[in-house]
């Protein structure tokens, strides 16, 4: 895919112990971008062997330290590589780097705004438990927004610069995702658009790291703090529950915009 000189993009790839599906992956988004940048999070299985002959940047933890600090790591070398934004995807094989043009389509439509693949095609196919989790995570944490947002939880990501440079937002593992999405909404003003993608959950994934009543308190307990540090706290839920979230899907927008 061709990117101007001016927008430059990398994609970002938290792993661990990703070796059924990591070289697909990296793979199929080196075919949609050169630049992949890929953070192995102290995995103990063959995942750096599989990626060591790809032409990737690999940053090795060398023990787990959560998706969180893989995500902050990834920044921090995106940002010093002078990279105008990340696409962040999961390394489990759940996303599709066929979908990237379509969130890169969205953020040039929606400049100042976070781009997120959300999983609401198929969205039977996710099991009972985590969809469950995922709907109250996506009333809590628009509600620490202030506005509306389709899929809270979806790691398929696009991040501009200025919202990269939140790395050092003070939460851990999964709730650093949900930091992120509130602070670049409040702090910096940026909006969400959501493109809709597959829900893609398979047998020959390996289990999630993501642990449903574990995580979701967590961020449930972080975004409730939030909600009472910006007092607005009537005026940013009727905001971010009385309209529904912003969906854009560049490839219908294209068939139906007129000349």
């Amino acid at each position: 895919m061709n990117t101007s000189a001016a927008q430059r993009v990398a994609i970002l790839i938290p792993a661990l112990n990703e070796e059924l599906a990591i070289r697909r992956v990296v793979e199929s988004a080196l075919a949609v971008l050169p630049d992949v940048i890929v953070i192995d999070d102290g995995s103990t299985d063959r995942t750096p062997q599989i990626l060591a002959d790809l032409p990737v940047i690999l940053i090795r933890h060398a023990s787990p330290k959560g998706k969180g600090e893989s995500l902050r790591d990834g920044f921090r070398e995106a940002l010093r590589r002078g990279f105008d934004a990340v696409v962040a995807m999961d390394g489990d094989g759940q996303h599709d780097a066929a979908d990237i043009p379509r969130m890169l389509a969205a953020a040039r439509k929606y400049p100042d705004s976070l781009v997120i693949g959300a999983r609401i095609r198929t969205r039977e196919n996710q099991p009972n438990a985590r969809r469950r989790a995922n709907a109250v995570a996506d009333w809590g944490i628009s509600w620490g927004c202030g506005i509306p947002v389709a899929d809270t939880q979806s790691g398929q990501r696009y991040y501009p610069r200025k919202v990269m440079q939140l790395v050092d937002l003070p939460a851990q593992g999964f709730v650093f995702e949900a930091a992120i999405l509130i602070a670049a909404v409040r702090e910096l003003g940026f909006g969400v658009v959501s493109i809709p993608i597959e829900t893609r959950y398979s047998s020959e994934f390996r289990l999630s790291h993501f642990r449903p009543v574990r995580d979701i308190t967590l961020i449930t307990l972080y975004t409730i703090a939030r909600v009472f540090h910006y007092r607005d706290i009537f005026a940013s839920y009727r905001r971010s529950h009385s309209k529904p979230p912003l969906v854009f899907d560049p490839v219908v927008s294209v068939i139906h915009e007129p000349a």
